[in-house]
């Protein structure tokens, strides 16, 4: 508990008292924190506190995050903490804006929603929380979030938790490792700038270890070191990719193609559509294959039917190859239909999935061990799902990964991408599908 100076008297300030872990980051002096905690590890309560201290010194403050839960959190700890002051008429409080200001002053404390830098935009502060990082868009802070620190030469900080494959799908980064890529920079800082904060979620005092443990039986042992554990992994034990064989293999420009195949992996429920585009060149006397696009998406039928088909026509394909097995004749008569509309003509092959994924999916592993497949550019939310699907462990459906197997078991390993690879490349590859067909 702390006081707070108001009118002839002193007035009470409700504030928690911090667990360990969290008061070596409320301490820290840093003028730029990243803290890695744990879910319930009590970083938002601990960003409740910094947001309040600053407040009381006179700070405009402005909390920030992606999630409704996580601001309803803050905002309740903060009124409590300033309600003295607020009923007094020291602060005033607007429960729509989630705003306490001092009046006639730039002294406030706010919470906003953000996923993105267009939500954050209008407001200044002179430090900036940014809670659930990892789920916002990098333009948050590039296009905003630091620009908006320069008058006053403002502090930020950064909270994250690990995403595991589910919770990284509600994600609007670019690259779902954004965060703990900030966090790896800011350890090797040495200016004194930054500083790093790391805990998991048993080091909460106030939670019961007896229920942390119960939920542990509902989640993979990944999901476990990643949300409990709060362990940053780049390389997973068990995953089928690791990062190294995608990086030693990956190139800026690729050769004339071959062939050109749109992969399709239909979405399962609310998932998204896993779409890929690739293609194949003969070097030398081994078959190559090059992944040149990821246009996976969430949405209706006809907005990823309308994504196969433009790709289709962007690339000039030669074939969309689809899963059957979820939708059946669904997903090829929708990117048929498109296509009508569009006045495209198509070549089509559905494609039945009799093996589990691990089977169809080493086949392909083994190729990229061989560097014989190659990603041009990167491909962050695709190489994500690929390093972190582990099979028999991931329950959620890894569609941007079944969409590429699909689509490089149709270039290199089936029938007719050993027919397109014995014609003369050198004759084009329009030319080369005028034979086949």
């Amino acid at each position: 508990m702390v006081t707070a100076t108001g009118p002839k008297r002193q007035i009470q300030v409700n504030l928690p008292i911090p667990h360990e872990a969290q008061l070596k980051f409320i301490e820290s002096k840093a003028p730029r924190k990243i803290i890695r905690a744990g879910r319930r590890g009590g970083k938002t309560v601990g960003a409740s506190i910094i947001a309040v201290e600053a407040f009381l010194q006179g700070r405009r403050v402005l909390y920030v995050t992606p999630t409704s839960e996580q601001l309803d959190k803050f905002w309740f700890e903060i009124k409590l903490a300033l309600v003295n002051l607020i009923e007094a008429g020291i602060y005033y409080k607007n429960e729509t804006m989630h705003l306490i200001e001092k009046h006639g002053t730039e002294n406030r404390i706010r919470g906003k929603t953000a996923w993105n830098a267009d939500m954050l935009r209008g407001d200044y502060a002179d430090l900036l929380i940014m809670d659930e990082y990892q789920l916002m868009g990098e333009d948050v802070w590039e296009l905003v979030g630091a620009p908006m620190l320069l008058d006053n030469n403002g502090d930020a900080v950064f909270i994250y938790t690990p995403p595991s494959l589910h919770s990284r799908s509600v994600s609007k980064a670019r690259d779902p490792r954004h965060a703990a890529k900030m966090f790896k920079r800011a350890q090797n800082d040495t200016t004194g700038r930054w500083a790093t904060f790391h805990f998991m979620s048993s080091e909460n005092p106030h939670i019961s270890i007896v229920a942390l443990d119960d939920l542990s039986r509902d989640m993979t042992a990944l999901a476990y070191r990643q949300e409990v554990l709060a362990e940053d992994i780049e390389e997973i034990p068990g995953a089928l990719w690791k990062r190294a064989m995608i990086d030693a293999s990956r190139v800026d420009s690729y050769p004339l193609l071959s062939r050109i195949v749109v992969g399709v992996d239909p979405p399962g429920g609310v998932t998204e559509c896993g779409i890929v585009v690739a293609g194949t060149a003969l070097i030398g006397t081994d078959t190559h294959g090059y992944l040149l696009k990821d246009c996976s998406l969430r949405g209706s039928p006809e907005s990823w039917a309308s994504k196969v088909v433009d790709s289709y026509v962007e690339y000039e394909a030669d074939r969309i190859v689809g899963e059957a097995n979820y939708g059946g004749d669904m997903v090829e008569n929708t990117i048929r239909q498109v296509a009508k509309n569009q006045k495209e003509s198509i070549a089509y092959k559905n494609v039945q999935a009799t093996r589990g994924k691990a089977v169809r999916a080493e086949p392909i592993v083994a190729l990229y061990e061989q560097g014989l497949i190659h990603h041009v550019g990167h491909f962050p939310l695709l190489e994500e799902e690929l390093c972190s699907w582990i099979p028999g462990e991931s329950r959620y459906s890894p569609n941007r990964l079944d969409a590429l197997v699909w689509t490089f078991n149709e270039l290199m390993l089936g029938n007719y991408s050993t027919e397109v690879m014995k014609a003369p490349v050198d004759t084009g590859r329009r030319n080369v599908l005028n034979e086949i067909y």
